[in-house]
């Protein structure tokens, strides 16, 4: 069976995005592009986590990362990604509203899931086949596959920034145990650390 990846960019208080998520700030009020600077600033120092980043058979995201909108949806949204979306395959979006699957160039095709996270879960090891499945986030749904035990490996870009409020990692959940896997590998401008979820 395949592996359950994730990878956060995250604040060293905990943070994945600001308040406030909107269409003008997509990662909220004061992230500013502190979180992923790193991937800007100096992507050949990280080229290995950002291959890691895209590198799954299939993906699964939150509706607050396939768009703003909250509600029925607005059909001409198709993701802040433009016409091709950096995944280049299947991506399972979580959300209380049905909408017909949406093809993009270069692979990606958002389908739409209204039957909660494990039946995501499964369309998407479907869809993977031997490939990683990697939970793309957002935070609050990253959190519901760790209070699950579905995720496999996780992978934390920390950026030494305080965002002091928003969207923070780990909220809510207790009793699990994060066991180190490699080394850590860190520039000015992020950490790289990699976990495996112990419940």
């Amino acid at each position: 069976m395949s592996r359950v990846t994730c990878d956060m960019a995250m604040s060293l208080d905990g943070f994945v995005a600001g308040p406030n998520q909107s269409l003008d700030n997509p990662f909220g009020e004061g992230e500013n592009g502190r979180l992923t600077r790193w991937m800007v600033d100096e992507p050949e120092l990280h080229k290995a986590e950002i291959e890691a980043i895209t590198a799954a058979g299939a993906f699964i995201m939150g509706r607050n990362m396939f768009g703003p909108g909250r509600g029925a949806w607005d059909l001409e949204w198709s993701g802040w990604w433009g016409e091709e979306p950096p995944y280049h395959a299947p991506v399972f979006v979580l959300t209380h509203h049905e909408r017909e699957p949406l093809p993009m160039k270069g692979g990606t095709t958002f389908t739409f899931v209204t039957g909660g996270p494990e039946e995501a879960l499964r369309l998407a090891r479907e869809a993977a086949g031997d490939r990683d499945v990697a939970i793309a986030g957002g935070g609050m749904t990253v959190n519901q596959y760790l209070a699950a035990g579905l995720i496999d490996e996780l992978r934390l870009h920390v950026a030494p920034v305080l965002l002091g409020r928003g969207e923070r990692l780990f909220d809510g959940l207790a009793d699990i145990d994060l066991e180190p896997l490699g080394e850590p590998s860190r520039t000015a401008l992020v950490t790289h650390l990699t976990y495996r979820p112990v419940r």
